[in-house]
């Protein structure tokens, strides 16, 4: 997980915020996931969780009293977190900060008070573990994660981006459900090699076993009609089972690998950047967003990102080189060599992988 905190926001002023507080260790202090399929999942929360609801729905008015104009939009307690989605209808005395983390302090409160003391509850509360499990905190100032930033925020700009983020909020149950019965296809893998370069990768590995593959890559400056010719040209190959290679860098290679998930055939995504890093905070609870979560759940869908050496490959500069020196000759002009951490040079590099990968 990965806050989104803005530079130069003013976070008194009226906006729409998607929040998401997880618990310490991602401990499960709310309750349990339920249900006998995907659609049906649902949490069974425990008294704990319960109240922690409960706190939920009265904040807006409990900040009301203290003059914060807030509306709250959609709200999730899951086993291990909580989401909320919140609107601030007129500026506020603080930041909309100081609410979350009151409301992160009253949580602990009552936690520490009402259940953490009396052990019959522990019982309740962690049925499936042990009773000690409720103690965890006691030398803690806090039932949440510990984080500089103190909580996870997403500022709703964009039009249509509210209904898909209370969509996302009530939705979590299922994607919960689907992660959990399908753990290979979400398992980060910090070295795979292909042709002797090294990835992360994330999704169903089956598919670079795959005999018929097809690589898209389409120039900056293609027009519309390019696009669609060549989009309709590697539908064709997905119909007849070739999976696609994609780095989805330009407009038109972002539009032909977001219209091949779409139809649910096989995409491979190469990643200039995607995942957390190497023992961060957020690496055991990663899990790709939106679209790709669905293409993932259902095994279309293979995540790569070279890794920092990939780059820096042998063979991956020749092949860079080589592109750039084509390009230079058809349009006349001196071959220039680009420096190996440019973004220029990353996203070629991109493309001549996906190549490789292609052909192999």
């Amino acid at each position: 997980m990965r806050h989104h905190r803005e530079k130069g926001w003013d976070y008194r002023g009226r906006a729409i915020y998607h929040f998401t507080l997880p618990v310490e260790g991602r401990y499960p202090l709310f309750g349990t996931l339920e249900g006998e399929s995907a659609e049906k999942a649902f949490v069974r929360l425990n008294p704990f969780g319960r109240r922690v609801c409960q706190m939920l729905s009265g904040l807006a008015q409990f900040y009301k009293e203290k003059g914060y104009a807030l509306k709250m939009l959609a709200q999730m307690v899951m086993p291990d977190h909580v989401h909320l989605v919140i609107q601030v209808l007129e500026p506020l005395p603080q930041s909309i900060g100081a609410v979350v983390r009151g409301f992160k302090s009253g949580c602990t409160k009552v936690y520490k008070e009402e259940y953490y003391c009396r052990g019959e509850n522990a019982t309740e509360l962690h049925s499936d573990v042990p009773v000690h499990f409720a103690r965890i905190f006691a030398d803690r100032g806090s039932i949440w994660q510990q984080d500089a930033a103190y909580y996870h925020e997403r500022i709703l700009h964009a039009q249509g981006q509210l209904s898909r983020m209370i969509d996302y909020v009530k939705d979590n149950p299922r994607r919960l459900w689907l992660k959990r019965h399908n753990p290979d296809l979400f398992r980060i893998h910090r070295d795979t090699v292909l042709c002797g370069v090294s990835f992360t990768s994330l999704g169903n590995h089956f598919l670079l076993q795959w005999p018929d593959r097809q690589l898209v890559e389409m120039s900056r400056s293609a027009d519309r009609a390019s696009i669609e010719k060549r989009l309709q040209e590697v539908l064709t190959a997905a119909r007849n089972g070739a999976v696609t290679y994609s780095a989805a860098i330009s407009d038109g290679e972002r539009l032909i690998a977001k219209t091949v998930r779409e139809h649910g055939f096989p995409l491979v995504v190469l990643l200039a950047d995607g995942f957390p890093a190497v023992g961060s905070p957020h690496e055991r609870y990663y899990k790709p967003g939106g679209v790709y979560f669905e293409a993932c759940s259902k095994g279309a869908l293979l995540l790569l990102e070279p890794k920092e050496s990939a780059y820096l490959h042998p063979t991956i500069i020749n092949l860079v080189e080589d592109a750039l020196r084509r390009k230079a000759e058809a349009r006349h002009y001196a071959y220039t060599a680009l420096p190996y951490d440019s973004k220029r040079y990353r996203f070629m590099a991109l493309n001549e992988i996906g190549r490789l990968l292609v052909e192999r």
